[in-house]
């Protein structure tokens, strides 16, 4: 049994790898419930975390023998957040490993391990000759991009006290759960547009390729690697790119939509100076654990379908009510 908590769990990826380990029966992991960090009080949030830890770390204890596992898919920053938006952000994280090393002795420590979820399109952003995988040189070209390497760091750091990491390199998230209000999301965006007046615009060229992986599988994948890394030696450290490893031109995105509605996208091009954060060609593949990239995953039109009624049930009831 691994005795987990999802920092984030309220987030599109959290809620989904909530759901993947209530769904699954098969799956031998239990979590414990407790209510979001307050992210806008420092006092607060320090304070939240060790409760956080001291929960997880008496459920671990009253259950000889148990494994644990902390989530962290939390977080506000995206791609064009500011220096101090990062710079917040960082500094809860380093708080929050600080406090794991603290709270865990070193016997709990090596019965455990920690996800970080990274951005691969932020940490790939400057590198060349796709698709790039894990060997591939980080060439961050966004502060976004140069804070998941830090924050990466931070993760890492834990493995000196036993504490096994997985740093897990996200490519392009979507589907069901993403937050309409946040700058991010191209496939949310294009959808919340198809029932709107106003077009969605595109900042990046049509050729601008990504590898977009639906939540639901981003989720089962996580968790199969954890579940690989919790048999690795106590101190193991391992960086992986959790995609779909297919690139797909936005281009071919507006195909997509263009064939599920029966007319034209509701999108618009235009310019912002955002995008030279954007690198054209996120093209990945993973080549740490490749086994567990073999699997069904969820279709592109699909996927497309269910964030399209997810996001129909958002402008139908704004106030979460329904």
């Amino acid at each position: 049994m691994t005795i987990a908590w999802v920092v984030g769990q309220g987030g599109m990826l959290g809620g989904a790898v909530a759901h993947a380990i209530d769904a699954d029966p098969r799956r031998r992991w239990r979590l414990i419930r407790q209510p979001g960090l307050p992210w806008g009080d420092d006092g607060a949030f320090a304070a939240a975390v060790d409760a956080g830890l001291e929960a997880l770390r008496d459920a671990v204890s009253a259950a000889a023998g148990e494994d644990w596992a902390i989530v962290w898919v939390a977080g506000a920053a995206v791609t064009a957040a500011t220096a101090a938006q990062v710079a917040r952000e960082l500094a809860q994280f380093r708080l929050f490993c600080e406090r794991v090393a603290a709270v865990f002795d070193a016997e709990l420590l090596a019965r455990g391990c920690l996800f970080y979820s990274s951005s691969a399109g932020g940490v790939y952003g400057g590198s060349t000759n796709p698709p790039f995988t894990e060997e591939t040189e980080p060439a961050p070209i966004s502060l976004y991009g140069r804070f998941k390497l830090d924050a990466e760091q931070l993760a890492v750091c834990l493995t000196a006290s036993g504490c096994r990491v997985l740093v897990g390199r996200i490519t392009n998230l979507y589907g069901p759960g993403q937050k309409l209000g946040k700058l991010q999301g191209l496939i949310s965006h294009l959808a919340k547009a198809q029932l709107s007046p106003k077009p969605a615009t595109i900042f990046v060229p049509v050729e601008t390729v990504r590898d977009y992986i639906f939540v639901d599988d981003c989720a089962r994948l996580l968790l199969d690697a954890l579940d690989r890394l919790l048999g690795c030696p106590p101190g193991t450290g391992v960086t992986k790119i959790l995609g779909s490893g297919r690139g797909t031109s936005i281009a071919d995105l507006l195909g997509q939509f263009r064939q599920i509605e029966k007319r034209r996208p509701n999108a618009m091009l235009g310019y912002s100076a955002q995008a030279a954060l954007q690198g054209l060609d996120l093209r990945m593949r993973s080549v740490v654990w490749p086994e567990l990239d073999h699997r069904e995953l969820t279709p592109l039109a699909a996927g497309i379908g269910a964030t399209m009624d997810d996001v129909l049930l958002q402008v139908q009831h704004p106030d979460g009510v329904r």
